[in-house]
């Protein structure tokens, strides 16, 4: 490959690619060849064997530690990447938290805790938007680049019919603001970088798992169809596009 086509080529970060879409997202950009490189986020090695042991295969992909509650080691890993190049063109936000042994989605008022309510706005929401604050040096260049954030349906408070999962739908809709909020001021900071919400469907995944009953077989995605899907998605994004929540078919959602 000659150095021009090499330089034509692009760096991408998935944070929360220790399994789930973000694992998937990791191998789809692996095999996408106008990637050169990819960097992996996880949170602890023991949950991240399959992340570790494809990075062992792959020279392209760089893993890295990230806890998204604790800002100083996004901050770090931001700054090992600019160590090792100075811009990215893709960034995914793949963290998200439903349920957790004890931790599950509340049905009702009297369920609701403020430590786990915490929870879920540090890891669906507060993540995302530490991380908008930190990647503008990478992605601010002259060059088209986007960072998304997987959000979720259920954060729609346009489409809320339904109620329940309080903290799990008030995390997303937080993170859908913060998206939004940050997008106009990449506009004028950063004209080149799109941001954007992507509805990934429900997705086969441990996330899902203990909600898949009666969801018919057409509408559960497998992580490689979710993957492909969102990626198609971006690849049709603009700088006018930055701030919209999209679902997997490339349609918008209400706010």
């Amino acid at each position: 490959m000659s150095a021009e086509l090499q330089n034509d080529r692009q760096i991408a970060l998935v944070v929360g690619a220790s399994q789930g879409i973000g694992l998937g997202f990791v191998r789809q950009l692996l095999a996408d060849g106008r990637f050169e490189r990819v960097y992996g986020t996880y949170r602890r090695p023991e949950t991240a064997q399959e992340l570790l042991a494809l990075a062992e295969q792959s020279p392209q992909l760089v893993c890295l530690p990230v806890d998204v509650t604790d800002e100083g080691t996004i901050e770090g890993a931001i700054a090992h990447i600019q160590t090792l190049t100075p811009r990215l063109h893709r960034a995914v936000y793949c963290v998200g938290v439903l349920h957790d042994g004890d931790f599950q989605p509340e049905k009702s008022l009297r369920q609701l805790t403020s430590e786990n309510l915490m929870r879920s706005f540090q890891t669906n929401a507060f993540g995302a938007v530490l991380l908008a604050k930190h990647l503008m040096p990478l992605l601010k260049h002259d060059q088209p680049s986007i960072l998304a954030a997987v959000s979720a349906k259920v954060g729609s408070i346009g489409d809320n019919r339904l109620g329940g999962w309080y903290g799990y739908r008030a995390s997303k809709a937080a993170l859908n603001m913060f998206i939004k909020t940050a997008s106009l001021e990449y506009a004028r900071r950063s004209p080149n970088t799109t941001l954007a919400l992507l509805h990934p469907g429900t997705t086969d995944t441990r996330l899902s798992e203990p909600f898949q009953r009666g969801v018919p077989p057409e509408k559960l995605f497998s992580v490689e169809r979710t993957v492909a899907q969102l990626m198609a998605v971006m690849d049709g994004l603009t700088p006018a596009d930055s701030g919209e929540f999209f679902s997997w078919d490339g349609s918008r959602l209400p706010w």
